[in-house]
């Protein structure tokens, strides 16, 4: 189903983020709710251990974590982020996320 498809499956409808992605052994999986010109809002699934690298965005986003916990190093700090927590990624700065455990979270890119 294309991504779109299932976020219109969605609208009107009450749903737990976490129950959008099931986690895969040695894998970091997502899928992309909204993508469109001022905004791209993903849900990822990290297995424990696995792990984004360090990068660059050239636009801000907001991480949130919905289950489990997170090594977020943003600029080189290192952050802990736990289910409930959110952080906000800067648009140009190094950052890279890890999974301490199993964790999902939901990304909101504002372009």
């Amino acid at each position: 189903m294309a991504d779109r498809e299932k976020l219109l499956d969605l609208a009107g409808s009450s749903f737990e983020i976490e129950d959008l992605l099931n986690y895969q052994s040695g894998a970091v999986v997502s899928q992309t709710l909204v993508d469109e010109e001022a905004v791209t809002v993903t849900v990822f699934a990290f297995d424990e251990g696995e792990r984004l690298s360090e990068h660059t965005a050239p636009h801000d986003a907001l991480l949130q974590v919905v289950d489990g916990t997170a090594l977020v190093t943003v600029s080189g700090t290192e952050h802990e982020v736990a289910a409930g927590e959110s952080i906000v990624l800067p648009a140009n700065e190094p950052h890279a996320v890890e999974a301490a455990s199993q964790f999902k979270m939901f990304l909101t890119m504002l372009r």
